[in-house]
């Protein structure tokens, strides 16, 4: 069986956030949520609390328990970008892109296995 969880408009780039994703990509959720808890990044914070998440909907939801679940799959995808600008010499501006991603947890059982 397969639990999601996701996060949207995360205000960081998502190739920083790829870094902490592919930490904890393939474990077990709760091996990767005592990983993401001791990494540095600030992404690392947001990725915790996704996993956390999607332990609560696999016990919630699904009657399953999260010490079977494993990491399925795991991504940072492009979100908004906000758009802005910082005035330069002789009245040029210099652009400023403000990213943000999207994270998706996909966890399944394998109790069985």
């Amino acid at each position: 069986m397969e639990v999601r969880a996701s996060l949207a408009n995360v205000r960081v780039s998502p190739r920083k956030a790829r870094l902490v994703v592919d930490a904890v990509r393939g474990r077990r959720v709760l091996e990767a949520i005592a990983i993401a808890r001791f990494l540095p990044n600030k992404t690392a914070e947001d990725v915790e609390r996704l996993l956390k998440s999607v332990a609560a909907n696999a016990e919630n939801n699904y009657d399953l328990d999260p010490e079977d679940l494993w990491i399925k799959a795991i991504y940072a995808d492009d979100g908004p970008s906000l758009k802005r600008f910082k005035p330069r010499a002789r009245g040029r501006v210099g652009r400023i892109i403000k990213r943000s991603c999207s994270i998706t947890v996909i966890a399944e059982d394998r109790e069985g296995r």
